[in-house]
């Protein structure tokens, strides 16, 4: 008889932190899916884009701090 959903989870809460994440990893690998051809270059493309703008001076970083008080500063309305 096949354990149901729940029945994995309460089990699978009794395994300790490392074991759980074990668990975690493989039922992630068995559901992902093939990714598209060219995904990959594509993204490294845009890193190797983005990093020449930085170098070059094209585009200017903003510090974290910058950015947090942007965020959550109360706007005038």
């Amino acid at each position: 008889m096949a354990a149901s959903a729940k029945e994995l989870y309460e089990r699978a809460m009794s395994l300790n932190d490392e074991e759980r994440a074990e668990l975690v990893g493989m039922l992630l690998e068995s559901l992902e899916i093939q990714d598209d051809e060219g995904v990959e270059a594509a993204w490294l493309e845009e890193i190797e884009r983005r990093v020449a703008e930085l170098d070059s001076g094209a585009v200017k970083t903003v510090s974290w701090t910058e950015v947090r008080s942007k965020i959550f500063e109360p706007r005038a309305r």
